[in-house]
């Protein structure tokens, strides 16, 4: 098949687009590079560098293509509450230029990454796609746009559209910008190198992380698997830990001491998550195969910025790797 990504220098992007490659596949790619790496696009991949609201670039990469994995989007919940206007422009402008682009050549499908940050607040012990969307942010809230504008342009212009809310992925390659960084390559950058892990709220709030590599199984899925037009779908672990859990389980894992502090004048976000995931089993035949674990080890390993400071500690003797504090 011939398959576009936008956003394909981005860590799940890139991720993608290496699997569709690697199953033979005709991959072409554009990202505007303003968080991208082009480094991370694999080879085997058409890239072209360009903004996902250039219709006319997008409609000459569009020729022939069977399927768009639309994932250029801004992804900083805390950024876009300073810059709502930025992130319209982009996560919500950006993909109703894609489905304009979409209509005029002629593609049959459409898969957008969407978030699981559109629950935002709920009582339900598990999110599961029926519920009412509660958008905190406006990250959220563009991201809830994308959805309603795919499924939409979808029904009236014939294209199948499919909608994964997915949750908190991590995994080796996730960018560690200076501002605002993801909490699981956060906690492992500051744990090898003895920092200091910062807990917002008390840390008891939890969250549904999920390894990269389910997520691209999820997503080819999503791209090839019949009787999905409309569908709404979470991608995630099923699994809750809270932040407390993750913190303690990285230090375990690392061998290393890190000091945590507590800061609780920073808003944690919602209490609860976790992906209710009975719709992936029946629609995609989607299992998660990693636990938080399992990993978090591959993370370790695979991932430079922490396998020499932790290939180091596991080789040192007992008495060289300092004891965990995490009471």
């Amino acid at each position: 098949m011939n398959f576009l990504i936008t956003g394909v220098a981005g860590f799940l992007g890139a991720a993608l687009a290496a699997r569709l490659v690697r199953e033979g596949h005709q991959v072409r790619g554009i990202d505007d590079l303003s968080t991208g790496d082009p480094r991370r696009v694999p080879p085997g991949v058409h890239f072209s560098r360009g903004d996902v609201n250039d219709r006319p670039k997008l409609w000459t990469l569009l020729q022939d293509v069977d399927c768009v994995y639309h994932l250029a989007a801004r992804v900083s919940v805390p950024e876009s509450v300073l810059y709502p206007s930025a992130y319209n422009h982009v996560n919500v402008g950006g993909t109703v230029s894609l489905m304009e682009a979409a209509r005029d050549a002629g593609v049959r499908r459409v898969v957008l990454v969407s978030s699981g940050a559109i629950y935002g607040r709920q009582d339900a012990p598990a999110l599961h796609e029926d519920l009412r969307p509660n958008p905190g942010s406006p990250y959220a809230v563009s991201k809830l746009a994308a959805e309603y504008y795919v499924h939409t342009l979808g029904r009236l212009w014939g294209i199948e559209t499919v909608a994964l809310r997915v949750f908190n992925a991590y995994g080796p390659g996730q960018p560690l910008p200076p501002a605002y960084p993801p909490v699981i390559p956060n906690f492992l950058y500051q744990a090898v190198r003895g920092g200091t892990l910062v807990i917002h709220g008390d840390g008891r709030q939890t969250r549904d992380f999920v390894y990269v590599d389910d997520v691209v199984r999820a997503l080819v899925a999503a791209g090839t698997a019949p009787g999905l037009a409309g569908q709404v779908i979470n991608v995630g672990s099923g699994e809750e830990t809270s932040i407390r859990e993750l913190a303690n389980l990285i230090l375990e894992l690392t061998g290393r001491r890190a000091t945590v502090l507590f800061n609780p004048r920073r808003d944690r976000g919602v209490e609860r998550m976790r992906a209710d995931l009975t719709k992936a089993r029946r629609l995609l035949g989607y299992q998660p195969r990693y636990t938080l674990r399992e990993g978090l080890l591959a993370t370790l390993r695979l991932d430079p910025r922490f396998s020499a400071v932790w290939n180091k500690a596991l080789t040192a003797s007992p008495t060289e790797v300092e004891p965990n504090p995490w009471p």
